[in-house]
């Protein structure tokens, strides 16, 4: 088990948080979803309620290493001001250098101050030790709540904490707890359910989740790479092709642990990959030439729908189709309405799938929803993530 704050004395020290502030901004350069922010108040609160000078860091975007004034958190900045009006927060235009640590040096105990995008400098991703040095001289303690960037090797998630003394935060103790929780300790029958366009993202998710689930559910642009290895025709499909023999052992060592794997039975089908394109359903596993998968088909949602509905533990991770275009968004908005209605434990990561469970309003329905999209798949994988296992053990 790893060192959380509560685990530390934080009185009257400098606290370093690195969270995930990587939020969505609209076209006015405000911050057009909040919620990260919220999952990250109650580990912000504590500490400054046990009387911390907190330093908080993150990231937002991909400047490159560049100052790009778009990037910058101070829109995140106006949403602590609201949600934290009792206490006195500061912004610091830098994250580093001699200005920016006589801010951190002049806080107050209770006091909070935000610091500027970290990846404005190249030595953030780079986990440039002189870059994570810079950053260590503001704190006496260094903690990690950011699991969204818990599989990045980089300097505020790495480097600072080979120098500090550390812990984690709320955030990423709930995070790897119920996840690993979920595929250590599953009330059977546990289900998964895997979707998404790219099967090279998923496939050791799919090899490591044989070892654990009892069905495993496919869908997405994925289905089709397996559905070509099972000897079906796709069309003009999405298909990786150099995943063919992984997939084709994937479904061989699935049979031998009595473990099913579910390929979508029909599909709905498309031209071409267009908003404009009209939806076909196809009624048989084999797709013809000049049709393209967009969506799994009606025989396929009931038989989904079925397995999920019997579910005691239930992970969900890509949509079902190609949900951003109507026409073909019917096979993920079905999945996700009997995902939230499970009585057991459902486990959703993916930005994709977080978004239709969003979008329907069926998110807060759902037993656990990760904020961390690599860092969940890593997890799913049964892979260490960087930044946690740098903490300390308590």
């Amino acid at each position: 088990m790893k060192k959380t704050i509560e685990d530390i004395d934080v009185k009257g020290k400098k606290v370093l948080l690195r969270v995930d502030f990587n939020v969505p901004l609209d076209e006015n350069g405000n911050v057009a979803d909040d919620t990260r922010i919220l999952k990250e108040i109650p580990t912000i609160k504590y500490l400054l309620t046990k009387g911390a000078k907190l330093i908080v860091c993150s990231h937002l975007g991909r400047p490159d290493g560049n100052a790009v004034q778009s990037l910058s958190l101070v829109p995140v900045a106006k949403i602590l001001f609201n949600l934290l009006p009792a206490t006195k927060i500061k912004f610091a235009f830098n994250c580093i250098g001699e200005y920016t640590e006589k801010m951190a040096n002049s806080l107050k105990e209770g006091e909070l101050l935000l610091l500027e995008n970290l990846r404005f400098h190249k030595g953030e991703e780079k986990n440039d030790p002189v870059f994570a040095k810079k950053l260590a001289k503001l704190g006496d303690i260094f903690v990690n709540d950011a699991f969204g960037v818990a599989h990045r090797n980089h300097a505020s998630t790495t480097g600072v904490a080979r120098l500090l003394p550390n812990a984690v935060g709320f955030l990423m103790g709930k995070e790897i707890n119920t996840i690993l929780d979920v595929l250590d300790n599953p009330v059977k029958p546990f289900v998964a359910v895997l979707g998404g366009a790219k099967v090279s993202e998923k496939i050791y998710i799919v090899m490591n989740l044989i070892k654990k689930a009892d069905t495993i559910l496919i869908g997405g642009g994925m289905s089709y790479t397996f559905l070509k290895a099972s000897g079906f025709e796709i069309g003009g499909s999405l298909v990786d092709d150099e995943k063919l023999d992984i997939a084709k052992e994937i479904l061989e060592e699935a049979k031998k642990r009595g473990v099913t794997i579910h390929l979508p039975k029909d599909h709905i089908c498309g031209k071409t990959f267009s908003s404009a394109a009209k939806p076909k359903v196809i009624r048989s596993q084999s797709i013809p030439d000049g049709f393209i998968g967009m969506d799994i088909g009606p025989r396929t949602i009931a038989l989904y729908s079925k397995i999920i509905k019997k579910a005691k533990t239930l992970v969900w991770n890509g949509p079902m189709g190609v949900f951003e275009f109507e026409q073909f968004s019917e096979g993920t908005e079905k999945i996700a309405r009997m995902v939230s209605r499970i009585k057991g434990k459902a486990v959703v990561g993916g930005g994709d799938s977080i978004a239709s469970l969003k979008l329907l309003n069926l998110d807060k329905k759902i037993y656990h929803i990760s904020t961390g999209g690599g860092a969940s798949l890593k997890l799913l994988e049964g892979g260490l993530l960087p930044g946690v296992e740098v903490i300390s053990n308590k």
